[in-house]
């Protein structure tokens, strides 16, 4: 594996050329040898619109580049700095009357229910299209798009990585955004679900990539505040808070916090993907925290994927489960501390490792966890045969670390 090498450039002007600095080390983990934009054009920005030009880099989008965050930035902030609502993306549109044009609970949709029922649709179709040609700002290879301060925040934008490479992601606060056209499948599931469109950052076909001490949430739009939908449920407005898809590798994410949301992580899009992802998704999770995330921490499907060192907590949500086995996944968990016993669950896999992981302070013995669900231990692969790192060997030294520097505006800690 290559070795870190030099992270951020340092400059103040905008659009001025920028030294290279090797300050700070770079990742640990899959993602080691990720430098971003070192050395490139540095770039301040404030609004959506300077972000979205910085990101094009004056029509060489790929060429390095450091892209320095100030204050909040609203994807839903127009040109002229006012913000966009459903009623811009499609006026006359209404969650209770798209609901209406189902049957009881959500059974079968009809267009001809009610005389307003194919407008609802159209409707719904053409401002989802709208809200996402709005939010969607993409980051092209050779860029470090970091946070300045401890508030640099990217509000309702959903951020991708689209065949990218060689990305840097750091101390930036993402808040999920809300999908204004949230859709409801009667099909998904045995009571049907609802299903929105946008992550907080998604990752497609994306290599070499570190993400670090950023912090992923809801923010001011929990799902508690949604409008009731079918069967008493609340609707869906969020999707995931990071997706890692479609081939994606040589991914680390490091002291980052995952908070208050319901689909955290997902590596991987599909079971039946396997010829896009199958040899890919090479994922380190290292030194995050969960904390009142229901289920995936993250749920993995064909990737070779390390999850060390982080702490997962539930306060005020109740967990389904922490970690997902899914199809040909050879997940390796090491040394994590969890303070809620809903670790494990078992999608289509076969193969777990854990090795020295604590719950409540006290061995887990996830193995006998994983037997119960019919996953045998050997993963094929262990993480120090392919790099080096250091984990914590404590779960007080675990939790201390994690507690102490892992989000936005939190101190760095070692690589």
């Amino acid at each position: 594996m290559r070795r870190a090498a030099a992270l951020l450039a340092c400059a103040c002007l905008v659009g001025a050329a920028a030294p290279a600095s090797a300050a700070e080390r770079g990742p640990a983990g899959w993602g080691a040898g990720t430098t971003g934009g070192a050395g490139g054009t540095t770039w301040t920005v404030h609004t959506r619109a300077e972000l979205k030009e910085a990101l094009a880099g004056g029509g060489d989008p790929t060429a390095p580049k450091v892209i320095h965050v100030v204050g909040a930035i609203n994807g839903h902030e127009s040109d002229d700095g006012s913000l966009l609502g459903e009623q811009d993306y499609a006026p006359g549109y209404d969650l209770a009357k798209y609901m209406s044009c189902f049957g009881e609970d959500g059974a079968e949709w009809s267009d001809t229910r009610h005389d307003y029922c194919k407008q609802q649709r159209r409707l719904r179709q053409t401002g989802s299209n709208k809200e996402k040609a709005q939010i969607q700002l993409t980051v092209p290879s050779n860029t470090t798009l970091v946070g300045t301060g401890d508030d640099a925040r990217l509000l309702g934008v959903f951020l991708t990585v689209n065949t990218g490479t060689n990305i840097v992601v750091r101390n930036l606060r993402l808040e999920a955004p809300v999908d204004h056209f949230t859709s409801w499948s009667p099909d998904d599931g045995t009571q049907g679900n609802w299903n929105a469109r946008f992550d907080a950052l998604t990752v497609i076909t994306g290599k070499n990539l570190w993400i670090d001490h950023c912090t992923f949430t809801d923010g001011r739009f929990p799902d508690r505040t949604a409008p009731l939908g079918f069967h008493g449920e609340r609707v869906q407005r969020h999707d995931g808070l990071l997706d890692i898809e479609d081939g994606s590798d040589f991914v680390t994410v490091s002291d980052s916090r995952f908070e208050d949301h319901d689909k955290a992580i997902l590596v991987g899009s599909g079971d039946g993907r396997g010829d896009r992802d199958r040899g890919h998704l090479k994922v380190t999770f290292l030194r995050n925290l969960f904390e009142d995330i229901v289920q995936r921490g993250p749920r993995v499907r064909f990737g070779q994927v390390h999850v060390v060192n982080n702490l997962y907590v539930s306060r005020g949500r109740a967990p389904l489960y922490a970690l997902g086995v899914g199809v040909e996944s050879a997940l390796y968990s090491e040394r994590n501390v969890f303070r809620h016993d809903a670790i494990l669950a078992a999608y289509g896999g076969e193969r777990f490792h854990d090795t020295g992981s604590w719950l409540d302070r006290r061995p887990a013995r996830l193995e006998a966890a994983a037997a119960g669900l019919g996953l045998t231990d050997d993963v094929g692969w262990d993480p120090a045969d392919v790099y080096d790192y250091r984990p914590l060997t404590s779960a007080a030294a675990v939790e201390r670390h994690v507690l102490t520097h892992a989000g936005t505006g939190r101190q760095y800690g070692r690589p």
